[in-house]
Order: C-alpha cells, then structure tokens, then sequence
C-alpha cells in the first residue's frame, strides 16, 4: 500500500486512501505502521474511503491501534492530503466518527471546524487543581494554572485511565497559551492535541481567559489558533507534507 505522512503542528499522521468502501479493519496495521521503532512512526493512522453524502469519510487509528472518533489535527491533516490527492476542493466536508467535519485549506494553513463542545463536569477535583471533563469529539480533561504546568507526566497517565479521556494543562502567557497534552491511544504526551486544545480554549473562553482568536503554543512549538463563531470552534495552523512511500502489509 502507499501512503503519505504528514504533521499538523507537530502531530504526525500516515494517511492513505481506498477507491473502493471495505470495512477490513486496519487497527493491526496502525499498531504495526505507527511503531516508532519497528514501522514509520506516528502518532495515528487515517484511511479516507468515499462516501456518497460527504467528499469522503475517515477511519482514525491511534498509535496503538484504536480507533478514536475524531482527533482536530488528524482532520486537517486529511484535509490537506485530500487536496494534495486532488480528491476535493479545498473547502470541503467529511464525515468523522464524530460528525461532520468542515475543512478548509489556505496553502499550508488548514482550519477545521470542529463543532460544539459538550461539557461533561466541571466539578472535577484533582493534584489540588480544579479541571472540567469536555468533550470536543474525544473526552478531555484541562485545567490551567502557573504551578499545574509543571504536574508529572505519571500524573496526567493516572488521571487519563481513571477518567478515560486525554489530559491537559495550560499555562497563560503573554501572547499565547502554552500546554500540555497526555493522549490516550498513543499514551503519552504529544506534540500537539487539536481536540485538546479546543477543549482547554472552550474553558478559558468561557472563565474570560482568553481572546476569540487564541494562540496556543503546544510542545511542538507551533502556533495554532482557536476561535469561536455560532457556539463552532475552529483549529487553524500549519500543515506540511513530510514524505511518500510504500508498505508492504
């Protein structure tokens, strides 16, 4: 098979796309492919299948080869290689496990819109921090604070099989929010979370701590920009091709 591997703010993905609907699973192969040390490595797999509503549908696999309903810098990224594939148009739509997905593509920037964020508990006590369980397509944990930034990685691991969701910790700075995120599935801490982020915007948008159009600065380093508009969010930042090539499967 051939696919193509890209990054989203840091956030890496190998993506492929079928001509024909199947529904041969491909968790083996992502759990296979994904391997940091044995296959290519990334932080999840995606296959675009078409669909006869939507420009295409995707099945996302984590790193270790389950299967997530959405993840925000895994749906630009396909965006981004759909229109590299000339599979679309660049604004265009697809179907995620989590709903429908808006794209749109401006060269190398790619914003998502991600759709309404559900809060599940606000009420959440933990490491002497107060966090909210959001859900923005997958659960999330996030809190904020100057000292919370610092919490173990151990830590966050704890929190993210207690409550099953991925976790995060922000800390706001000057000219953006710098954070922190521990996924499930690849179980560890990543680059960049584009659903995390959107949670942890949702949060400070909502306490008055944060502007409409919000950097955040994720451990990749990278800029990516939140905004609100109708109850939506937004991702948007930077996409990029890293290469081509050929599995054998």
């Amino acid at each position: 098979m051939f696919f193509s591997k890209y990054s989203a703010s840091g956030n890496d993905f190998i993506i492929t796309h079928l001509f024909k609907h199947n529904v041969i699973p491909y968790s083996k192969l992502a759990q296979k492919i994904c391997n940091r040390h044995e296959g290519i490595g990334a932080d999840g797999l995606i296959v675009l299948k078409p669909h006869d509503s939507y420009d295409y549908e995707w099945e996302f696999y984590n790193q270790d080869g389950s299967v997530a309903s959405m993840c925000g810098n895994g749906s630009r990224a396909a965006g981004a290689y759909a229109v590299s594939m000339n599979l679309t148009d660049k604004n265009h739509r697809f179907l995620s496990g989590a709903g429908v997905i808006n794209i749109r593509v401006d060269n190398n920037m790619v914003e998502s819109e991600l759709g309404i964020a559900n809060i599940i508990d606000k009420n959440i006590l933990e490491a002497n921090s107060s966090w909210w369980l959001i859900d923005t397509g997958v659960p999330h944990l996030v809190t904020f604070g100057d000292d919370i930034f610092e919490l173990d990685s151990s830590v966050m691991s704890e929190l993210r099989h207690k409550y099953n969701a991925n976790v995060n910790v922000a800390k706001i700075e000057c000219k953006y929010i710098s954070i922190r995120t521990f996924e499930r599935g690849v179980e560890g801490e990543t680059l960049a979370c584009g659903t995390g982020m959107a949670a942890m915007f949702y949060r400070l948008l909502l306490e008055g701590c944060a502007m409409n159009m919000q950097a955040f600065k994720p451990a990749s380093k990278e800029l990516v920009y939140l905004r609100e508009d109708n109850k939506s969010l937004f991702l948007k930042g930077e996409v990029r091709k890293v290469c081509d090539f050929s599995y054998e499967i």
